[in-house]
């Protein structure tokens, strides 16, 4: 065991996809499906297309041979050509890949991988969806400091904070929807992609396979199904696996000793440190982010390998065997993590609430400015005025009483309306509503 996603990341399930048995099994599906479209349209013997899919059905064929075959021959799909037609009686294995070249059967059988998996990926977004819904009804209301470049702004809602993340989830359910039509596609187009080997009901045997395999079928090809389609659905699981990122530096952040606002939950006998008994570490997060680079990585990586050699060259192929699992497989991993972060986040209230006092009302001063502008004062003045209270107050004099010992601010302002105007809770303008809103559009 080499890679850590053998071992330590990952769940089985999606690991189960794209293990070795499961790609053959795939790749036999695709070979069955052909034989018996080829019998469909009179080309091969019905029986024989029976057998092969019996043969295929039955699971007869094993990767130990498959790979017994390959190193004497160095080709591994012939390998499992070789491998099915040695198990198939009489004239049967003769008609196996009848017309086919390897891409043909292997982008297919990728198709069916990936069809699998995104079945899994639909249920892991929508889980997270349903996780941040939940934390954006119960948090709409609960007041905390907004942040602009690292220091405090004027206050915003635990519940605006998850409304964003929760549209920005959706997006994604919206992009692999709408990636399903061209990713899961097969071909059958042999060498070159002019069906020349398939014989003049070559657009029907197509036809034929995919409805088959329940696929949708490529338009034109060349030998290889075009990497534009993959590289799109690798982009896709980047962009889901750098809001994860976001979502969780938002969490390292707030977690800080020095924030201590949010945290991830913490087992009874979990240990934070090997040296240093008190630590509670954020480490779910930060996997999370670790790994989330990775991903991107991929999507680098796999953008190379739509430009190929004329009609088709193997720079792709050796790549795509890392690059298309490794990717699957820790997007789902660390979207899972994700959620069960969200799900388990520990709040801490009072940590909220000093952060809200921190600035001893100085957050508020854009609050104080808009009073004063509802009450006729110029935007522009009172922003100047507001301002040089605020820089007075940085010398340590609370921002309340320069506000009230002002007397410019005093010609428009009582000393309780200023009070009103420097308390957070009311200064959220539509954050409830708008997280409302979304929670009615996004079901």
């Amino acid at each position: 065991m080499i890679h850590p996603i053998e071992t330590r990341y990952g769940r089985r399930e999606v690991k189960d996809i794209f293990d070795e048995e499961n790609k053959l099994q795939k790749i036999l599906e695709v070979e069955a499906a052909l034989a018996r479209a080829h019998a469909k349209v009179g080309n091969i013997p019905q029986k024989s297309a029976d057998i092969i899919s019996k043969k295929v059905e039955d699971r007869v064929v094993t990767v130990a041979r498959v790979k017994e075959i390959e190193a004497e021959i160095n080709h591994d799909l012939m390998a499992a050509v070789k491998a099915l037609s040695e198990k198939c009686a009489g004239e049967a294995g003769k008609y196996v890949h009848l017309g086919a070249t390897s891409n043909d059967i292997q982008d297919t059988a990728l198709a069916l991988q990936l069809r699998e998996f995104i079945d899994l990926l639909d249920d892991d977004l929508v889980r997270l969806k349903n996780v941040l819904a939940m934390q954006c009804n119960k948090h709409k209301k609960t007041v905390c400091v907004g942040r602009t470049h690292a220091q405090h702004a004027t206050p915003t809602t635990y519940g605006l904070k998850f409304a964003v993340w929760l549209c920005e989830i959706q997006r994604h359910i919206d992009r692999i929807e709408e990636c399903k039509k061209r990713i899961l596609v097969g071909q059958m187009t042999g060498a070159v992609g002019t069906q020349a080997a398939l014989g003049k009901k070559a657009i029907k045997i197509q036809e034929l396979m995919m409805n088959d395999l329940d696929i949708g079928s490529v338009l034109v090809s060349n030998q290889v199904i075009q990497r534009d389609r993959h590289a799109e659905f690798i982009i896709d699981l980047a962009l889901i696996a750098e809001t994860l990122n976001k979502i969780c530096t938002e969490i390292r952040n707030l977690q800080r000793t020095e924030i201590d606002e949010v945290a991830e939950g913490f087992g009874k006998k979990q240990v934070g440190s090997s040296t240093m008994p008190h630590k509670r570490n954020p480490i779910i997060a930060e996997r999370v982010c670790g790994l989330s680079r990775i991903v991107k990585s991929n999507a680098f990586a796999q953008m190379d390998n739509i430009a190929l050699w004329h009609e088709r060259d193997l720079t792709n192929s050796a790549p795509e065997r890392i690059i298309i699992p490794e990717a699957c497989i820790l997007t789902d991993y660390i979207l899972n993590l994700t959620t069960d972060v969200l799900e388990n986040l520990v709040f801490n209230h009072e940590g909220i609430e000093r952060n809200l006092a921190m600035s001893g009302g100085k957050i508020m001063a854009e609050s104080v400015m808009m009073t004063l502008v509802e009450k006729g004062m110029g935007r522009q003045d009172a922003h100047e005025l507001v301002r040089r209270c605020a820089m007075e107050s940085y010398k340590g004099k609370p921002f309340d009483k320069v506000l009230i010992e002002n007397k410019e601010v005093r010609k428009h302002l009582s000393a309780d309306e200023i009070i009103a105007a420097l308390d957070p809770k009311n200064y959220i303008g539509t954050a409830v509503e708008q997280v409302e809103n979304v929670l009615r559009k996004i079901k």
